[in-house]
């Protein structure tokens, strides 16, 4: 059976998709921009944007029970592959304990010029 979570804790999809979808145990969070949600604004710099996107998945793994570490698996989508080592260290801070897996790589744009776009599959 699938569920539809949302949340007005993180930002409404900006196309036609959903927050996230939970199936059989396992909640697929779509790509999150650093969008804050009161605000409708994105921060400057890739370690202010990483954060909010990931604070943004955190509100939506809460909405449907789910906590970071249900986390088995991110994809980090990057504006600059440049800026790896900068949104690797606020990664780190975010899973402090067994990390999920997780792939990273440079794409040609990110919607409404983010700096990093995070996907995230979680599981019970």
């Amino acid at each position: 059976m699938k569920k539809i979570i949302a949340t007005p804790e993180a930002p409404a999809a900006v196309g036609p998709y959903s927050q996230a979808i939970e199936a059989n145990g396992t909640l697929y969070i779509s790509g999150q921009l650093p969008i804050d949600p009161a605000t409708k604004t994105m921060p400057e710099g890739i370690k202010a944007q990483t954060a909010q996107s990931l604070k943004n998945i955190e509100a939506i793994l809460r909405a449907a029970g789910y906590t970071k570490n249900d986390v088995v698996k991110s994809t980090v989508l990057l504006d600059r592959i440049a800026d790896f080592s900068a949104m690797n260290e606020v990664y780190a801070e975010f899973y402090t304990e067994n990390p999920p897996a997780r792939v990273a790589f440079e794409v040609a744009a990110l919607p409404m010029g983010a700096l990093v776009e995070i996907e995230t599959i979680a599981v019970k």
